[in-house]
C-alpha cells in the first residue's frame, strides 16, 4: 500500500532505518585474502557469483533471490575458512536457502532438479547436508538487508522527492525504471572489489550515478539520501568511482548497433591479433581504384569479423546475383541490337 505525502516519506524513512540497523547487525568487513589452494580467491568468487546469476535467469527466479543468495555465501565465506573444491556446493546451497527465503512455494525449485540442471557436481544429500553447516555458522538467520533492498528504499525516495526525476524518461513508469536499474546492483555484486563497502553504500552509489544523468539537481538529492542513511561522503565518493568504472564494463560489452557494407575487390581481409580483421588494399583493382591509394586500413569488428569465417559461397551470394543480372542486361542489350540490324538487312535490295 502506498501513502500519500508526508506519510509515504514517514514510511520510507522508517524503512530505511530499519535496514541500516539490520546491515551494522550482519556486515562485516571483508579482509583480503592472499589467494593459495586452502582459501577461495577473489576471482573464484566472483566466478561462483556469475553462474548464481546465470542459475536465477535459468530458473526464473526473482532478482531478491540472487541478490540473498550473494549475501549469504559473502557472510559465510567471512565467517569460515574454505577450500575451493567446496566453493559450488557452498553456493547452490545458498541459492536454494534463499529460493526458499524468497520465492512463493510452487517457485522453488525441485532440489533433484536444481541439483542436476545447475551442473554443480554435487548430490542432493550433499546440499542438504552444507544447507545444515551454513545456517549453523550463521546462526539461522538468513534476514538480511542487500543491496537490492536499499535501491528499492533510496529509488522510492528519490522519485517521492523528486517528482521531475522521469521527465527525461517519459515512456517509463517508476517500476519500470526500478526493474531496468535492478540489473546494475545485481552486476556489482559479482564485483569483489565492491565487497569494501557496505551493501546500502553500493546502492546510494548506484542511485546518484543514475540521479547525474536525469537532473540537475542530483548532488543535493544524493546529499540528502546520505544524510538519511547516516554515512559519510568520502566512501561514496571513492564508491561512486569503482561502480561507475565496473559499469562501464558492463554497457561495453554490449553488441553494438552497426552496419557493415561489403565492398568486393576494393580490399582484402586480414586476420590481425586480438580478433581484430584489417583491411588492405586488395591486388586486384577496382572501378575507382586509382583515386586514391593513401587510405588507412580499416579495423573491422563484430559482424564483420564473423562473416569472415562463413563459406566463400554465402559470402559472395550478394554479389554473384548481381553479376547474374548485370549479365542478363547485356544479353538483353546483344538481342536488341540484334534484331535492330536483322530489321535492317531485310530493308537493303537483294
Amino acid at each position: 500500500m502506498k501513502f500519500p505525502g508526508p506519510l509515504e516519506n514517514q514510511r520510507l524513512s522508517f524503512l530505511l532505518e530499519k535496514a541500516i540497523s539490520r546491515e551494522a547487525q550482519m556486515w562485516k568487513v571483508t579482509v583480503p585474502k592472499f589467494p593459495t589452494d586452502q582459501n577461495v580467491s577473489p576471482s573464484q568468487r566472483d566466478e561462483v557469483i556469475q553462474w548464481l546469476a546465470k542459475l536465477k535467469y535459468q530458473f526464473n527466479l526473482y532478482p531478491e533471490t540472487f541478490a540473498l543468495a550473494s549475501s549469504l555465501l559473502d557472510r559465510f565465506l567471512a565467517t569460515v575458512k574454505v577450500h575451493p573444491k567446496y566453493l559450488s556446493c557452498i553456493a547452490i546451497s545458498c541459492f536454494f536457502l534463499a529460493a526458499k527465503t524468497v520465492e512463493e512455494d510452487e517457485r522453488i525449485p525441485v532440489l533433484k532438479v536444481l541439483a542436476r540442471d545447475s551442473f554443480c557436481g554435487c548430490s542432493s544429500s550433499e546440499i542438504l547436508r552444507m544447507q545444515r553447516i551454513i545456517l549453523d555458522k550463521l546462526n539461522w538467520d538468513l534476514h538480511t538487508a542487500t543491496p537490492l533492498d536499499f535501491l528499492h528504499i533510496f529509488h522510492a525516495i528519490a522519485v517521492s522527492t523528486r517528482p521531475q526525476l522521469l521527465f527525461s524518461l517519459p515512456k517509463l513508469s517508476p517500476s519500470q525504471h526500478l526493474a531496468v536499474l535492478t540489473k546494475q546492483p545485481l552486476h556489482c555484486m559479482a564485483c569483489s572489489h565492491l565487497l569494501q563497502f557496505k551493501g546500502s553504500m553500493l546502492a546510494l552509489a548506484i542511485v546518484s550515478l543514475e540521479m547525474e544523468k536525469l537532473i540537475p539537481d542530483w548532488l543535493p538529492l544524493t546529499l540528502e539520501l546520505l544524510q538519511k542513511a547516516q554515512m559519510e561522503s568520502s566512501p561514496l565518493i571513492h564508491c561512486r568511482e569503482i561502480v561507475a568504472h565496473h559499469l562501464s564494463t558492463l554497457e561495453s560489452s554490449l553488441p553494438l548497433n552497426s552496419v557493415y557494407v561489403y565492398r568486393p575487390l576494393k580490399h582484402t581481409l586480414v586476420t590481425s591479433d586480438k580478433g581484430v580483421f584489417r583491411l588492405h588494399p586488395s591486388p586486384v583493382p577496382g572501378p575507382d581504384s586509382s583515386t586514391d591509394k593513401s587510405k588507412p586500413e580499416v579495423l573491422v569488428r563484430g559482424t564483420a569479423a564473423f562473416c569472415h569465417h562463413l563459406p566463400a559461397a554465402l559470402g559472395c551470394k550478394h554479389t554473384s546475383s548481381n553479376r547474374k543480372v548485370e549479365e542478363m542486361e547485356v544479353d538483353e542489350k546483344k538481342k536488341s541490337l540484334y534484331q535492330r540490324y536483322h530489321c535492317s538487312l531485310q530493308h537493303y535490295p537483294q
